[in-house]
């Protein structure tokens, strides 16, 4: 018996996101999405959803300001937002990262729930 789970995403032909974030890979416990190249922004309101975020910065910068704590991502840099904590991001230069989420972070509508 050969096992048949593993699935092959191409990202040219993921959904996108309300935010612009491309929607890779999703299992049952885990999804990942991409943020391609985010322009500087200007600060916007805290949010809280009901699942844990970890990124890792593949280029560009940007702060994670998160429950009071302040943090400059840089290439190479990886990062936690427990689930539920209220946090934001300003984009300092063109950003990309890629991020993964448990339980799933999902297309259809899940990212716009706020804990």
């Amino acid at each position: 018996m050969s096992d048949s789970t593993i699935i092959k995403i191409d990202s040219h032909h993921s959904p996108k996101g309300n935010d612009g974030e491309k929607y890779l890979a999703s299992g049952k416990n885990v999804s990942m999405r991409l943020w391609e190249n985010e322009q500087p922004s200007d600060d916007k309101e805290p949010v809280s959803r009901p699942y844990e975020t970890v990124g890792y910065v593949i280029s560009g910068r940007a702060e994670l300001h998160s429950e009071g704590q302040v943090v400059v991502l840089e290439p190479g840099n990886s990062w936690v937002v427990p689930k539920g904590a209220a946090h934001t991001y300003k984009i300092l230069e063109g950003f990309t990262a890629v991020e993964a989420t448990t339980p799933p972070a999902q297309v259809h509508g899940r990212e716009d729930k706020q804990v």
